[in-house]
């Protein structure tokens, strides 16, 4: 009898916490870049560019207004996903998160090819720690104005982020902050090369040296 009650106790709370993790991956994998280039009959970010889905290649493409519409929609999805878990499975909003973030690189509705996962990571940032938010953002701002280069901005931010975190959230949102920062590292491992190489374009160019 006893054991009954306990799995009644424990099954809404099992199906609330599966059900937190898919909605939070399902959320990240809203290609809100691939919608946004419909709605403004833009060239198919999938095949320009770096091929990506999110906004800095929707600004290759030639259109400001879209490339902000697709960061506003990447970051609130980034942050719908940890206010799910903060209703329904307050103890995963860090792991909503990470699913999150996932969702956006590895998108099921395109063939897990999606985005960098940056502005989804910032969305999820504003909720779990708006201060944190608010250093990266600034670090961002710093790299991209000096450097001209979006990429290079994204890393220096994501790699500091775990060190940001412990000064101003604590210690218990650094293992996150250090797998978001390996997730988004990864997928720029593209543009690191070109970095490293010359090729990398500034904020606002539209060509992209072909990979030889």
């Amino acid at each position: 009898m006893n054991k009954d009650k306990q799995d009644n106790i424990m099954t809404p709370n099992t199906f609330s916490e599966i059900l937190t993790i898919i909605v939070a991956y399902l959320l990240g994998s809203i290609p809100c870049g691939l919608w946004v280039s419909w709605l403004f009959k833009l060239p198919d970010p999938r095949l320009e560019g770096s091929q990506s889905i999110g906004a800095t290649n929707i600004l290759r493409l030639g259109h400001k207004e879209a490339a902000i519409l697709t960061l506003i929609f990447d970051i609130l999805k980034g942050s719908c996903a940890v206010i799910f878990a903060l209703i329904f499975a307050p103890p995963l909003i860090q792991v909503a998160a990470i699913f999150a973030v996932l969702g956006h690189i590895w998108p099921v509705w395109l063939g897990l090819r999606g985005g960098k996962g940056v502005a989804t990571a910032f969305g999820t940032l504003l909720i779990l720690s708006w201060p944190l938010a608010f250093a990266c953002l600034v670090s961002w701002l710093v790299v991209a104005f000096t450097t001209q280069y979006s990429s290079l901005a994204s890393l220096v931010t994501v790699i500091l982020s775990p060190l940001y975190t412990a000064c101003i959230s604590g210690k218990d949102l650094v293992i996150t902050c250090l797998l978001l920062a390996l997730l988004i590292v990864w997928s720029h491992r593209q543009n690191i090369c070109r970095l490293v190489t010359g090729r990398e374009p500034k904020i606002g160019e539209h060509n992209i040296p072909e990979d030889g």
